[in-house]
């Protein structure tokens, strides 16, 4: 089953439909409660229900999720072709999406219609399954971007600013960004000095870069000179980034709560500083991307 380890836990949403078509002979047995095998939609809801909690034990990668909100509503149809419209929503709060659930649900439902139609239509057949709409995770990821945001990777490093030790963490963070669609516009590697670092980062700031991040310098240790650095040029504080990438990362490793991360703008341009190791930096952008790049409109004046 795919890993999903990394994803971000999120309101999702799912609508699916589906349609039994029939005759009209059956349509006027279902509106008179006429049918054989007694009443129609309760059961078929009950039976859509229960395909829904069975899906993950149905199809084999499906990854099983709480359906926190669902419901399965039904349309007579008595137009030129008669039939039921199946119609399924469902809200989950998780890191994955709840589309495959829904679309069990209505073509279970469907099944359950079919089984108690069939002593009175020969006729029977299901069709249009299909998935209407789906919120959450990367269903959003457009919303955030009118443009691709402009971003630069600062990696604050004594060792790698001498040649001592190869960069990842900068690497990694390039690539990560990149598959959002974001644009890196510099990378550069300085000592964790807290001018130099400053310089830098002031310099990206008159350029107008979007974004900037920071890697390494966020521990306890006498040459963590990055978060002082950055913390004294903020001109606003953005505590709530900070907040998710430490509960992110608590969840996965109890050394998250050991960095001093901080997040803020200065000017147009928002500063996060990431932690230095690569698995840290990795999953403080976890935490984070895309949502994050919703502060460049906000700074702008555009609001939420």
């Amino acid at each position: 089953m795919r890993d999903i380890t990394g994803k971000q836990i999120t309101l999702r949403t799912a609508h699916a439909v589906a349609v039994i078509y029939c005759t009209i002979e059956t349509i006027a047995l279902i509106r008179n409660n006429e049918l054989p095998k007694g009443n129609l939609f309760d059961v078929a809801r009950a039976a859509g229900f229960l395909g829904a909690k069975l899906t993950p034990q149905l199809l084999p990668h499906c990854h099983p999720v709480t359906i926190d909100g669902m419901d399965i509503s039904f349309e007579i149809n008595d137009t030129e072709r008669p039939g039921i419209t199946i119609s399924g929503n469902a809200k989950s709060i998780g890191r994955t999406g709840i589309e495959m659930e829904m679309l069990t649900a209505v073509s279970i439902a469907a099944l359950e219609i079919y089984d108690m139609l069939k002593p009175v239509d020969t006729t029977l057949e299901i069709g249009g399954i299909k998935l209407l709409q789906k919120t959450g995770g990367k269903s959003d990821r457009k919303k955030y971007f009118s443009t691709p945001p402009v971003c630069a990777i600062l990696v604050c490093s004594d060792s790698t600013a001498a040649g001592k030790r190869e960069d990842k963490s900068g690497v990694m963070i390039r690539q990560m960004l990149e598959q959002v669609n974001a644009k890196v516009a510099a990378y550069e590697i300085v000592a964790d000095d807290k001018e130099l670092i400053q310089q830098q980062l002031l310099k990206w700031v008159a350029e107008d870069v979007h974004f900037i991040f920071t890697t390494g310098g966020t521990g306890l240790g006498p040459r963590d000179n990055t978060v002082t650095a950055v913390s004294e040029i903020l001109e606003r504080d953005a505590d709530g980034i900070t907040e998710a990438m430490r509960n992110f990362g608590q969840m996965r490793t109890p050394m998250a709560m050991m960095s001093r991360a901080v997040a803020g703008s200065i000017s147009n341009t928002l500063v996060l500083t990431l932690p230095g190791s690569t698995d840290g930096a990795r999953e403080s952008l976890e935490a984070v991307l895309p949502g994050i790049f919703h502060a460049r409109k906000m700074m702008k004046g555009g609001g939420h």
